[in-house]
């Protein structure tokens, strides 16, 4: 799916989105596949690789896979297990890095 457009996806999808927008998962959403877009918001669940400027994973969010993000930000109780790498403006420059995040557990 190519988009330029915002989107908000509060079901279930199998395969490719590409946008230069806004793409949301919303808390009901599952997306597994492909996410390429400027700005991701996860409520939902979100499975496999995903590329973004800017990457919010909220407190109800799930990220597994690969990231390839500019800015990555993990709410309280998101969780995210996967590799993350740093996008730069020369990506030479990516760093990967391998973590495996989940808020909850450091609240007990």
């Amino acid at each position: 799916m190519t988009l330029d457009c915002n989107l908000y996806i509060d079901g279930e999808f199998e395969g490719t989105i590409q946008s230069k927008q806004l793409v949301t998962i919303g808390k009901s959403g599952k997306v597994r596949g492909e996410i390429h877009t400027n700005h991701l918001v996860v409520q939902g669940r979100v499975e496999g690789a995903v590329e973004a400027e800017r990457l919010e994973i909220m407190a109800a969010g799930s990220v597994l896979g690969s990231i390839l993000s500019s800015e990555l930000v993990i709410e309280a109780k998101g969780h995210f297990e996967g590799e993350s790498k740093i996008k730069s403006k020369e990506l030479k420059a990516a760093k990967p890095v391998n973590t495996v995040v989940d808020e909850k557990k450091k609240e007990a």
